[in-house]
């Protein structure tokens, strides 16, 4: 998102869409234009802005306001935040390779061998690990959404309507 310029504000107000400046396509029409680029979207248009959710638009208007008219505090707390690279996740461990169950081979298939046995490999069990971030607190058994808060806007893909 760049910063906003008087034609950003006015022209949007010349669209036969919107109806005064309380219309809150206005919102929209504002935000197309200065957002530069958004997720893999390299130039971002009016559609693309009334296809987000509605949180996400909240987050993109805020952001408008720290921008434009935020105090210098506002800014520096805003660029600690989203101008470092998220921290990659830990690589995992390696596992150990699982050892060979052994299965007797009846008497009948053993070729002149009193105890033959024959490895055979299994899938290793899956495992579920919580990691516990400063980001993503562990969430409490008796309210789910405890604590939940988003690191980043994701893209939610869309459901086809059939």
């Amino acid at each position: 998102m760049r910063l906003a310029t008087a034609r950003d504000e006015i022209e949007p107000l010349r669209d036969p869409r919107v109806t005064g400046p309380d219309d809150p396509y206005l919102t929209i029409l504002v935000l197309s234009r200065v957002i530069t680029e958004l997720g893999t979207l390299q130039s971002v248009m009016a559609g693309d802005m009334e296809n987000l959710f509605a949180a996400d638009l909240a987050f993109l208007q805020d952001l408008y306001g720290i921008i434009n008219f935020g105090s210098a505090d506002d800014i520096a707390a805003l660029q600690g935040v989203v101008g470092t690279e998220p921290e990659p996740e830990p690589a995992p461990a390696p596992e150990p390779a699982p050892a060979p169950i052994q299965r007797a081979v009846p008497k009948a298939q053993q070729p002149h061998v009193a105890a033959a046995v024959e490895p055979v490999q299994s899938a290793p069990e899956p495992v579920e690990e919580a990691i516990e971030t400063p980001e993503a607190p562990a969430r409490s058994a008796e309210s789910p959404a405890a604590g939940r808060r988003r690191a980043r806007i994701e893209e939610v893909p869309r459901q086809s309507a059939t």
